[in-house]
């Protein structure tokens, strides 16, 4: 049986989304037909699982791997965290069949590449039976120019001494967001399902309609 594997998908990668339902079952679900966002990473995944199929026709891998992803950004300022990027792009390998579970990945090298042309993720397995792997970090003779990272947290609501006018405040930001992520009609606690840590709301019609 074969240890080693390539896979090589086209396309700007992205990373797994956190927004999750569960069905009747209490199985986790991730929607790919409702129109909105969300759908792109079920499809995502999907289109995962046929390039790692057709390019590895036959090999299953079911030993421990090493696995070495190079992911290639379009751009180099706007482009998903490389660390978070793993789980979208192993869920889809392992929904291919060419290894039986990402829990099989016991050590990984991530690099981060960029290439506006021909953005891309490509991806070596390597069978523990047959490779092993090393690596070193040596410092540079010469520094090149730091790459500067910001932080992008969210402001917060200014204070104010007026107790009255940030209750009202408060109030109407409740209201605006109290609202089904499908059909954005206003819904209340009576009829509401909450996902994604509760930060994702969803009127149970739109939910039924998920199943």
């Amino acid at each position: 049986m074969s240890s080693y594997a390539r896979v090589v998908v086209p396309g700007s990668p992205i990373t797994k989304s956190n927004f999750k339902l569960h069905n009747k079952d209490g199985r986790a679900i991730l929607p790919s037909n409702t129109g909105k966002s969300h759908d792109r990473y079920a499809i995502y995944e999907e289109q995962i699982a046929y390039y790692s199929r057709i390019q590895n026709p036959g090999v299953i891998l079911d030993e421990s791997l090493i696995a070495v992803l190079k992911v290639y950004y379009k751009s180099e300022k706007r482009h998903p965290d490389t660390a978070n990027i793993t789980k979208s792009i192993f869920d889809g390998i392992e929904k291919s069949g060419l290894i039986v579970n990402d829990a099989q990945i016991t050590r990984i090298i991530t690099e981060e590449f960029y290439d506006k042309e021909n953005p891309r993720f490509e991806l070596e397995f390597f069978g523990e039976s047959e490779y092993e792997i090393s690596y070193s970090v040596r410092k540079k003779e010469v520094s090149s120019d730091k790459k500067i990272y910001f932080s992008l947290k969210k402001s917060k609501v200014p204070k104010t001494s007026d107790t009255s006018k940030k209750k009202t405040n408060n109030d109407d930001l409740l209201k605006d967001t109290n609202l089904c992520e499908f059909c954005k009609k206003k819904i209340n606690d009576s009829n509401v399902i909450k996902a994604n840590g509760g930060k994702t709301l969803i009127c149970r019609s739109c939910f039924n309609k998920l199943f």
